[in-house]
């Protein structure tokens, strides 16, 4: 097939590479002149753990290429999926502007084009989006009617940073909403090797899967957290009693995200339990437990910042080790690391950081804004040197467990470990370590 994909983020940028290896024509689109540069030149746009190969392979192929023109994607595809960012806005509702503006150029573009196109959406929206602002931007810009004059339909994404093109090529779950069969059709030619799990659902549930599905993450995260800060204060292994409540996979279900740990952060989980919140106030319904959610993750971050000041550092120095949302990505947005080194500057704390992936000139887009808007002098604690991070101060912040592979524990003698990330038991037996909920 000859597919656009509108929006060259973590989800655009791997469905583009990987649509193009799988032998499609793909034309990737974004407004940001370094992204299109980078799949041009065969680059990834992103840190993706295989991305970089993908991505080179298939421009190098010529079934990958790039534009910043959603009209010349348009003129010479068959379908165009939508994966442009849908951020929070300070009250927590969804800012819809870039999703909008995509749709009125695409609707702008199908005038001037003949045959059946196939318009899909996988930028996280809520329900009732669609029909309420998307499809009317469409039609009003085309003239046209969803579904008739052209194909509608909306396909969540379910790619976790780090794990995305493993998650693209064995997807746990696969929803279209597609309100026609041309792109229901479509669709599944995307999917031909995974087609018997497709599940076709109305458009309006396919937008409410997607959110439920990531509030469900949420909720299992925190839950944890508190059985694990509850298990510390009794002297009980909280790790232990989770792993055997997820041995129960009739009633518990799975044990994915369900270990006690740090916040959770990144691009989706916090921005879309706001939204969902957000969205039932604005319906007077009680979201008690939703509400709870974000409160346990605040109190996570709480719990972190307790143990670090805690701890009598007379020079008040601490080195972090890890800084992004989580492993294998340089994804800075609403990373609780960052929001504790945050935390920790105002308190006055100097601070050395290393995350082999974060490198500032390497940032771009939302995530580029949302570092330099919320500490905006991380360039100065950032070290390319590992050793350099571990000699500046006598307190270790370890985000990222990995980042401490193939250090000999003796190495930091004398220095005060705190474990966010769950460290092999040869840390955990030092006197001056102190784990989050272990």
């Amino acid at each position: 097939m000859k597919v656009a994909i509108i929006g060259i983020g973590y989800v655009g940028a791997v469905s583009a590479a990987c649509l193009a290896r799988d032998g499609h024509e793909v034309i990737a689109v974004d407004v940001n002149p370094t992204k299109v540069k980078a799949i041009l030149s065969g680059q990834a746009p992103i840190i993706e753990p295989n991305l970089p190969e993908v991505t080179a392979e298939a421009v190098a192929a010529g079934r990958l290429r790039a534009t910043e023109d959603v009209a010349t994607a348009v003129a010479e595809t068959d379908m165009c999926l939508i994966c442009v960012g849908t951020p929070s806005t300070q009250a927590g509702s969804l800012e819809l502007n870039y999703v909008l503006r995509v749709a009125e150029q695409i609707g702008a573009a199908l005038k001037k084009r003949k045959g059946h196109y196939s318009v899909v959406v996988r930028s996280t929206i809520l329900p009732g989006t669609m029909d309420g602002m998307v499809i009317p931007a469409l039609e009003a810009a085309s003239g046209m009617k969803a579904g008739k004059g052209f194909g509608i339909g909306y396909y969540p994404e379910f790619l976790r940073e780090g794990s995305a093109i493993k998650d693209y090529d064995d997807p746990g779950l696969i929803v279209f909403g597609a309100r026609d069969d041309a792109t229901f059709e479509r669709l599944s030619s995307l999917q031909e090797s995974t087609s018997d799990r497709v599940q076709r659902v109305e458009m309006r549930t396919a937008e409410g899967i997607k959110y439920f599905c990531n509030a469900w993450h949420a909720l299992k995260i925190s839950f944890a957290n508190e059985v694990g800060n509850i298990c510390k204060a009794h002297g009980v292994n909280g790790v232990e009693v989770m792993e055997a409540l997820v041995s129960d996979t009739r009633l518990n279900v799975s044990k994915a995200y369900m270990r006690p740990g740090f916040a959770y952060g990144g691009s989706c989980l916090p921005k879309d339990l706001r939204a969902l919140r957000y969205a039932a106030r604005q319906l007077n319904v009680p979201t008690p437990v939703l509400d709870g959610t974000g409160l346990a993750n605040d109190v996570q971050i709480d719990q972190a910042f307790q143990l670090v000041t805690r701890v009598k550092n007379v020079n008040r120095r601490v080195s972090f080790l890890g800084v992004s949302f989580k492993p294998d990505t340089d994804d800075l947005r609403e990373s609780p690391h960052v929001v504790l080194a945050e935390r920790l500057l105002g308190k006055g704390y100097d601070i050395a950081i290393y995350d082999a992936n974060v490198r500032m000139s390497r940032l771009t887009g939302a995530n580029l804004a949302y570092i330099l808007d919320l500490l905006p002098h991380i360039s100065r604690m950032l070290r390319e040197d590992l050793d350099q991070v571990l000699a500046f101060s006598d307190t270790i912040i370890v985000g990222h467990s990995k980042l401490l592979k193939g250090v000999d524990p003796a190495k930091l003698e004398g220095k005060t470990i705190i474990d966010l990330a769950g460290l092999p038991l040869e840390w955990r037996e030092r006197k001056d370590y102190y784990g989050i909920c272990w």
